[in-house]
């Protein structure tokens, strides 16, 4: 990285990237890891959901670019990069439900779901509602989705993007989802579960890291709850998908590693429209199953988003 003589600012950041933490750990494990840590000075990439419940795709595309906004489309359906000079959540379309602002990354958990049409669908952490609505579009608003979420502040959020996008397959709940009844089943089940957000994480030019989240929550047991609770809720022969935003393999395959120990579990094999790398099957001296290697990670240098780790979990 070229710096400017005496400028402190590049100094520090280039310091941050040449050394960036947290992520010195995950050196071995981040493929072209220069590569990566330059890509941590970029802002995130805008993208959008086209919502097709509302009106069709072309009228949308249309009604866009009327407002001054450019698409590229990629390779997830509906989903499209915006160009535009103006916030993407302030135009006439995003008021009327047309669209969804979102990261590239955060709708590849929802395409390992595979949700079909008139099936039963359990989000278990999903506020502010991308995931949930993402769904509800693939099930063309048939069937029924759970969406719980146990922050009760954030409902208001997920209530509103609901209504928002003319959604009305959809049940909204609030609580741990480590309590919901064991009587229910479900066809699919999302746990995006809380998690240390490592892959959102970007560099300011002090050398400090943005979207990095306090405190010292031990986020590994309440993924391992969570993720047991949404298998035991599943049917038999039913798809539960797990996914965080981070690199950390403590909250990533060692929690799936836990679940195939605890459950009769498989973890099927799933091909992402987008670059990806097989999840670890060793990690700091501790050995994983060899079934990890069909897990799914994302990295942001590889698909201009943000960073994702993604399991498709079938029970036998």
């Amino acid at each position: 990285m070229r710096q400017k003589k005496n400028d402190p600012a590049a100094a520090n950041l280039a310091t941050a990237v040449n050394n960036p933490e947290p992520f010195g750990a995950y050196r071995s494990l981040i493929p072209n890891f220069n590569g990566f840590t330059h890509h941590l000075s970029k802002p995130l990439a805008p993208f959008i959901r086209l919502n097709t419940l509302k009106a069709d795709e072309q009228q949308i595309i249309n009604r866009l670019q009327s407002e001054g906004v450019t698409l590229e489309p990629t390779p997830v359906q509906w989903l499209y990069r915006a160009h535009s000079q103006n916030e993407l959540r302030s135009g006439p379309s995003y008021y009327l439900g047309l669209t969804y602002p979102q990261a590239l990354s955060s709708a590849l958990p929802v395409l390992a779901l595979d949700a079909r049409p008139g099936q039963a669908v359990l989000d278990m952490c999903a506020a502010p509602g991308g995931k949930t609505t993402h769904i509800a579009q693939i099930m063309e608003d048939t069937g029924v989705i759970l969406a719980n979420d146990r922050k009760y502040g954030r409902l208001t959020a997920l209530m509103a993007n609901i209504k928002r996008l003319g959604i009305t397959n959809t049940v909204i709940s609030n609580g741990r989802g480590e309590f919901l009844a064991p009587g229910l089943k479900f066809d699919r089940v999302l746990v995006d579960a809380p998690c240390s957000g490592e892959g959102r994480y970007r560099l300011f030019k002090d050398g400090s890291l943005s979207h990095k989240k306090p405190g010292t929550t031990d986020l590994p047991a309440i993924q391992k709850g969570l993720l047991l609770k949404g298998f035991d809720l599943l049917k038999q022969g039913g798809r539960l998908v797990y996914s965080t935003c981070t690199f950390n393999p403590r909250e990533n395959e060692e929690v799936v590693n836990h679940l195939l120990k605890k459950r009769n579990a498989s973890i099927e094999p799933w091909t992402p429209p987008t670059r990806w790398h097989p999840g670890i099957t060793e990690w700091d001296g501790r050995q994983y199953s060899m079934q990890l290697e069909n897990t799914r990670r994302f990295y942001p240098h590889e698909i201009d988003s943000v960073g994702f780790f993604v399991a498709a979990i079938r029970k036998q």
